[in-house]
């Protein structure tokens, strides 16, 4: 069986990071996005209220994803 070599290797972690990594943000968004959806269904008049803390919550989360890319970026290259 041949080797890998190094370059190989690393883009085969780096994808790995990418796909493991945004699993996590991307059901965080979705439940976040489903509940506060159920929220305003159940109380239209908080609406504005609930979209502003979904939108920061769905930030946060997003910034896991982005966090996990600079690993993945800092794998492949360094």
């Amino acid at each position: 069986m041949e080797q890998m070599d190094l370059e190989t290797v690393k883009t085969i972690v780096a994808g790995m990071t990418m796909a493991i990594g945004a699993f996590g943000p991307s059901i965080a968004i979705g439940m976040l996005a489903s509940k506060a959806l159920q929220a305003i269904g159940r109380n239209p008049e908080a609406a504005s209220k609930i979209q502003t803390a979904m939108i920061l919550a769905i930030a946060f989360a997003e910034a896991i994803a982005i966090y996990i890319l600079v690993v993945a970026l800092v794998v492949k290259f360094v």
